[in-house]
């Protein structure tokens, strides 16, 4: 299990490297600068004293500082602890996008996902990362231009790899500096110009509120290639993360 991880971090870390040059590559297509808030929760709350959990995920995601809705983003699922340093998820998630940005949808349009995960723990350089592998199974509704009917459910499939880590700031690690990246692909049959998906890139400052607490506030730039291949949003986002690992039924 460690040799595949060890693995899949080297090819994704340079499929990370190669997201430049892809982005060069395109940089005579359209391009939207554009300017969002997002507002999210995360809670994976062991079970019973057991290996089981829940995960629980809501996120209000707004454009233009918050003015107007880009998505709604609901995904629960049921998490497994194999070791301190291993854990696998599986679950659903809901997605309504609505019409924004300089690259508007004609309608809103609905999205059902099923999705699992491993994560991976290890020390490096005095610091703990974090390895998160997800794939998402996804059905995302299609509309008449017109009339904005269902007409059809596209089948896509999606690959994410994310690398996490925290550097401490005060001596009690109560606060810290929050770094992550996470790289998206397409694939199947559906996907035709854009099997580059989109990237995120966040840095921002964390506070542990409570021992099962943490807020985190910071910047993420998130890049999207569209579906046709030829238009790219460039979306710089104030990001703002309420965590929580507080068991449920305890059994105390």
């Amino acid at each position: 299990m460690l040799n595949l991880f060890s693995s899949m971090k080297s090819r994704f870390l340079y499929l990370c490297l190669a997201l430049a040059s892809i982005v060069s590559a395109h940089a005579a297509d359209q391009h939207a600068d554009q300017y969002h808030l997002w507002l999210n929760y995360v809670g994976d709350h062991p079970l019973l004293n057991s290996p089981w959990g829940l995960h629980l995920e809501i996120q209000n995601r707004r454009e233009d500082w918050g003015n107007e809705w880009q998505q709604l983003l609901i995904r629960p699922g049921i998490n497994y602890t194999i070791s301190p340093t291993l854990s696998v998820s599986a679950g659903y998630g809901y997605v309504k996008t609505y019409p924004y940005g300089e690259f508007p949808s004609l309608h809103e349009f609905d999205e059902h996902r099923i999705w699992e995960q491993a994560v991976y723990k290890m020390n490096l350089f005095g610091l703990e990362w974090q390895h998160r592998v997800r794939l998402e199974q996804r059905w995302i509704e299609e509309q008449a231009k017109v009339s904005g009917e269902t007409i059809n459910w596209r089948g896509e499939n999606r690959i994410r790899y994310m690398l996490r880590t925290s550097i401490p700031l005060t001596q009690d690690k109560k606060t810290y500096l929050s770094l992550w990246d996470e790289v998206f692909f397409n694939f199947g049959g559906n996907v035709k110009k854009n099997n580059f998906d989109q990237n995120r890139a966040f840095i921002g400052i964390g506070r542990k509120l409570t021992p099962f607490t943490r807020l985190e506030v910071g910047f993420m730039e998130q890049t999207i290639q569209k579906r046709g291949g030829d238009k790219w949003e460039q979306n710089h986002t104030i990001s703002i993360w309420l965590l929580s690992s507080a068991p449920f039924f305890s059994g105390k």
